[in-house]
């Protein structure tokens, strides 16, 4: 999967392949949520603030993969 970095205090990058969104956080842990829109994610890219999108519509609504 393509990790694309952005400009974010608490997400390095991001990455969407096959409806797995991957979200590598400035901590170093990546994680895989499944079910992600391609939609969901271009909205994600366009937003003005990752971490504020990522929370309000990511997190605790699709399930991850504990990081890795």
């Amino acid at each position: 999967m393509n990790m694309v970095p952005v400009a974010s205090s608490n997400i390095a990058a991001v990455g969407w392949e096959g409806n797995i969104l991957a979200v590598e956080f400035t901590s170093g842990q990546t994680y895989r949520y499944t079910g992600v829109s391609r939609a969901l994610f271009d909205r994600m890219m366009s937003a003005p603030s990752k971490g504020a999108f990522f929370q309000q519509f990511i997190r605790g609504k699709y399930s991850d993969d504990g990081g890795a």
